[in-house]
C-alpha cells in the first residue's frame, strides 16, 4: 500500500503511532489484537532519516539491529553476504559505514530493515536521494518481499513509484483520510475524463470541440481534458472523421493529478 499527501500531512506521524514512538488516541491492531513486544519482531521499518551509526562495520550495524529482532549472530553472518550482493552494495561486510556512499549505506538501512524476515515492513520515502539504477535495485527487493508474503506500507512523492510497486493507495490530508482502494478503482472513480491524442489536427482545432474543457502537448502526443467520459466516441469520430488515427486512447486522471487535485481542493 502506498501512502500519500504532501509533506506533514500525517504519513510520518502514522509510522510512528504503529510503532509507538508517540502517543496517539485511538487504537492500532494486528490480526484484531493490540500490538506487543512480540509483534514488533516481525516488523521492519526504514525510517525517513538514515541514521546508521558510522563508526560500526556493516556486519557489526546489521547484527545489532538483527539482535534487537531475536536474529542471531550466527544467522546474520550467513545471510548478510547475500544481502550486500542481491543490493549490489558497493561494500564488504567488514567495512566501516563512514567509508560507504550515501546510496550504498541507504541499501545497507533496507538490509537492517528486511534481514529477519518480517511480515510488515514499513518504508518511509526509501527512494528518497537514490540515482536511477539503485531505486530500481530497491524496487526489486521490495517486489521479491511482497512475493515473499511481506504486507508493505510506504510512503513517497513520486507517483510512478507507487503506480509500479502498490495494489492500494491511501491518501491523507492534514490528518485526515481523503481516499482509499486498490489503485485502479481509485483511478477509474475520477472517470475517464482523458484523452491521449496523436493527430494532425492543431491545438486552436482540439481546443474548439464541443466537451474539451483543455488541451495540453505532450511531448509527442495532446492530451485533452474533456467534461465527461461519455463524449469519448464523439471525439474521436470528429477528429478521425472515418480515418486512421495515429493514436486514441481515453483513461481516468493520473495518480499525480488525482493528488493535487485532492490535496489542493
Amino acid at each position: 500500500m502506498g501512502l500519500l499527501g504532501k509533506n506533514g500531512a500525517g504519513k510520518t506521524t502514522l509510522f510512528h503511532s504503529i510503532l509507538q514512538f508517540i502517543t496517539y488516541e485511538g487504537q492500532i491492531t494486528w490480526n484484531q489484537q493490540p500490538l506487543t513486544e512480540k509483534t514488533y519482531d516481525q516488523i521492519g521499518y526504514l525510517p525517513e532519516e538514515r541514521s546508521l551509526i558510522t563508526k560500526l562495520t556493516v556486519y557489526e550495524q546489521v547484527k545489532y539491529l538483527a539482535n534487537l529482532k531475536n536474529m542471531n549472530a550466527k544467522k546474520v553472518k550467513e545471510e548478510l553476504p547475500r544481502w550486500l550482493e542481491r543490493l549490489q552494495v558497493r561494500g564488504k561486510a567488514t567495512d566501516k559505514i563512514s567509508k560507504l556512499s550515501k546510496g550504498n549505506q541507504q541499501k545497507i538501512q533496507l538490509i537492517c530493515t528486511l534481514i529477519h524476515r518480517p511480515k510488515l515492513i514499513i518504508l518511509d520515502e526509501p527512494f528518497s536521494g537514490l540515482d536511477p539504477v539503485n531505486v530500481e535495485i530497491l524496487r526489486k527487493t521490495i517486489l521479491a518481499e511482497k512475493k515473499r508474503g511481506a504486507t508493505i506500507i510506504f510512503s513517497d512523492h513520486n507517483m510512478n513509484s507507487v503506480e509500479s510497486l502498490c495494489d492500494d493507495l491511501a491518501l491523507i490530508h492534514r490528518g485526515k483520510l481523503k481516499l482509499q482502494g486498490p489503485i485502479q478503482v481509485v483511478r477509474e472513480s475520477f472517470g475517464e475524463t482523458r484523452i491521449l491524442l496523436r493527430t494532425s489536427w492543431s491545438l486552436a482545432q482540439l481546443q474548439a470541440l464541443p466537451h474539451v474543457l483543455s488541451v495540453e502537448i505532450e511531448q509527442d502526443h495532446y492530451k485533452l481534458i474533456i467534461d465527461d467520459p461519455q463524449f469519448g466516441p464523439e471525439i474521436y469520430a470528429a477528429v478521425s472523421q472515418g480515418q486512421f488515427l495515429k493514436g486514441f486512447y481515453q483513461q481516468p486522471p493520473t495518480l499525480t493529478e488525482i493528488f493535487k487535485q485532492e490535496v489542493e481542493a
